[in-house]
């Protein structure tokens, strides 16, 4: 009996002890586990946020919040929640939060959704980009002097300008800019590949350009103010004869009563023909285009405008020539693009003046310039070129009369023989 009692009590004491020792274990382990479940349940919530905010990013990168429509409205009609995201992220995680310049961001984003369009002559330009635009029209320019842009995702070369440093470095139109200083541009933006070209006077820039025919070639070119005169004008002496030669370097602000004046110079001078040279000239202002054709016409159509929706816009002669019979020979070159082909394939679709040279660069859109908050704007294309015939001037580009070849060398050696062919044809009549 006593030893039954003795065990009892020997089991209760041990039960106690045990008790003591799992309360003591129960105030060490519970914080230890209150906190690691804490933590299970933060970090299961962080990732469903995460997972949330990946799984808006995806559907939003699957088109899920696009309807596939043209929209009128993108600020109702279109989710861009993507983009909003996306900006949080980079405020969120990026290592270098100094580097996240709002501006350059904003305009980087806007730039991208111009870009994403894949049409070279529909862009954004931030305010630097958009003041030197501004100044190629006026004729003041800084850097290598010509103008490019972006075909088949390449870099292309449409005309060094005239008396530019690119062009006395012997850049020609359809060389392809592959590298910038040795840096490859593959895959550059035009913009992005302009920025590197460009460069204060005086300091050089090599490009890398590929040349059909001869391969991979460095051009060291060493950069200046450009001053781009709108028209040159002379009398041409040439086998007993005298005509007259007008060099077209662009379609500005002034071009229109630069070149009347050229133009009405020669005819007081009795010429006896005239050459209109737009070999190299990249373009301009439509109307100045027109403008120009109407000297020559005496009435017809100059070019027609196709925009997306509706009949094609038809833009005619003004009915008030200067120089309607003066024999006439334009002369046109792979360089030659814009305002340029419509004053060419204009004169040639009125049978108004014999085409000499090269097929010219094509580049047959119409673009609309519309400004900005803080010194950007935007360039978009609106409309197509067409040619009194109906020739689509993007896809065909004009076609010369009589072609010329003139090679490098020949540019080097100043030696023309387009613009003699040119002479030849109005002194002889052949």
């Amino acid at each position: 009996m006593y030893d039954k009692l003795r065990l009892f009590l020997k089991g209760s004491v041990l039960c106690a002890g045990m008790i003591k020792l799992l309360k003591s274990l129960t105030l060490v382990i519970l914080p230890v586990l209150t906190l690691f479940l804490g933590m299970q349940i933060g970090m299961t919530r962080e990732s469903q946020k995460t997972e949330k905010e990946f799984s808006a990013l995806e559907e939003s990168f699957a088109g899920g919040v696009g309807s596939g429509v043209l929209v009128s409205d993108p600020k109702e009609e279109v989710d861009i929640s993507l983009v909003w995201s996306v900006w949080r992220l980079m405020a969120k995680h990026y290592i270098a939060p100094e580097k996240l310049d709002t501006t350059k961001m904003l305009h980087g984003a806007t730039s991208g959704l111009v870009s994403a369009i894949g049409d070279p002559y529909t862009t954004f330009m931030p305010p630097q980009e958009n003041k030197e635009f501004k100044q190629s029209l006026n004729g003041r320019l800084q850097g290598i002097g010509a103008e490019l842009t972006l075909r088949d995702e390449q870099i292309v070369v449409v005309a060094p300008l005239k008396g530019s440093p690119a062009e006395a470095a012997g850049l020609l139109p359809e060389d392809v800019i592959t590298g910038v200083d040795e840096k490859d541009v593959t895959g550059f933006s035009l913009g992005d590949a302009v920025e590197l070209i460009r460069g204060p006077k005086g300091t050089d820039v090599t490009l890398t350009v590929t040349r059909k025919g001869e391969g991979s070639l460095d051009i060291t070119i060493t950069r200046d103010v450009i001053k781009v005169p709108s028209v040159e004008s002379e009398i041409k002496e040439y086998d007993g004869k005298r005509i007259g030669y007008i060099s077209l370097n662009r379609f500005g602000d002034t071009t229109t009563v630069e070149f009347e004046k050229g133009v009405k110079s020669h005819l007081e001078d009795e010429v006896d023909g005239l050459i209109v040279d737009v070999r190299f000239n990249g373009g301009g202002y439509l109307d100045k285009a027109i403008d120009l054709s109407s000297m020559f016409l005496k009435k017809g159509k100059v070019v027609s405008v196709a925009r997306r929706e509706g009949e094609p816009t038809h833009h005619y002669a003004t009915g008030r020539p200067i120089a309607p019979d003066v024999e006439l020979v334009v002369l046109v070159n792979e360089g030659s693009a814009s305002a340029s082909e419509i004053l060419a394939g204009a004169l040639q679709d009125n049978g108004r003046a014999t085409i000499i040279g090269k097929q010219t660069f094509g580049k047959g859109t119409v673009q609309e310039v519309f400004d900005l908050p803080g010194g950007t704007s935007i360039r978009i294309t609106t409309a197509r070129w067409l040619t009194p015939s109906g020739k689509d001037l993007g896809k065909e580009g004009v076609s010369p009369d009589i072609e010329v070849e003139r090679t490098r060398e020949q540019i080097q050696a100043k030696e023309d023989p387009q613009l003699d062919t040119a002479l030849e044809l109005l002194t002889k009549g052949e």
